[in-house]
């Protein structure tokens, strides 16, 4: 491997499976959709509940800003964040990406997560529950 996770020598146990869903996922903020897309994946991960990730080409473009916001996982490896924009209300870092993900989690590249509490997430168009901040 080129670019192996440190995470996985360290916790060998440690699991992340990455599952392609074949669901229709809509993430809208104030009725107002910011992404779409019949190619998400489910991400499950050892001691967390599972996250959905869009193809970043599926999200709204003009509906979101890069932020100055990263984050590390010895896992996945380094998130950049983004903003959404709706009228005149910002949401910021409502949604993240690795976009040079660890080999093991290369299929996760240029796919972005939003957190949930953050906004509307629709799985076939059932109102996914908005509890809890999300993670990554």
């Amino acid at each position: 491997m080129a670019n192996p996770a440190p995470g996985f020598s360290k916790h060998p146990h440690y699991q992340v499976e990455i599952v392609p869903q074949a669901a229709e996922l809509v993430v809208s903020v104030q009725n107002i959709e910011i992404a779409r897309s019949t190619r998400a994946l489910r991400v499950k991960e050892t001691k967390h509940p599972d996250v959905w990730y869009i193809p970043l080409a599926d999200v709204d473009a003009n509906k979101i800003t890069p932020t100055q916001t990263h984050t590390y996982c010895p896992f996945k490896g380094n998130a950049s964040y983004w903003s959404i924009k709706v009228g005149t209300q910002e949401i910021e870092d409502a949604l993240w990406a690795y976009e040079a993900p660890y080999d093991e989690c290369a299929e996760i590249k240029n796919y972005a997560s939003f957190y949930t509490h953050k906004v509307d997430l629709f799985i076939d168009g059932k109102l996914t529950n908005k509890e809890g901040p999300g993670r990554h």
